[in-house]
């Protein structure tokens, strides 16, 4: 069961940076301000990039849940899996992996004020599921992990 664990943990190193850069939502027209996009893919990196510019606070948090906060959590429980970090440290993990999820939901909050209020047309993309399947992988794989150790 560890061998497995920790293949699906080290996919998750190679597919959270596929993830960042896949686009997660398309962004077509915002007729209230007049904008007309021409379908703009956002991804993470790319909205990371926009919000750098305009409010650096944000910015912060974005860059803290979506791309440190997951890949310290993999790399942390890369570390317990191989025999490098006490198993101690798989609680704190969890809850790192938690403020990973909070990416997910303000990505899907975003999406659901916009088309619900009708301000623009916003489709969701491949990598929103990639990125969203990579934090519950996580949160699967970190579970699996202390129910494995406490054995």
């Amino acid at each position: 069961m560890i061998t497995a664990l920790r293949l699906a943990n080290l996919s998750l190193l190679v597919l959270f940076p596929v993830a960042w850069f896949a686009p997660l939502m398309q962004a077509v027209s915002f007729p209230l301000w007049g904008l007309n996009l021409g379908a703009r893919e956002i991804s993470t990196i790319s909205g990371l990039q926009s919000l750098w510019g305009s409010d650096v606070f944000l910015a912060l948090a974005v860059t803290t849940f979506a791309l440190f906060a997951p890949y310290a959590k993999t790399i942390g429980l890369a570390l317990v899996h191989f025999g490098l970090m006490r198993r101690k440290v798989l609680p704190v993990l969890a809850v790192i992996g938690k403020f990973a999820m909070a990416e997910v939901f303000l990505i899907a909050i975003y999406v659901v004020v916009l088309k619900g209020v009708g301000i623009g047309q916003i489709d969701t993309a491949w990598g929103l599921y990639l990125f969203t399947g990579c934090i519950l992988a996580s949160i699967v794989i970190s579970a699996l992990t202390t129910r494995y150790f406490r054995q």
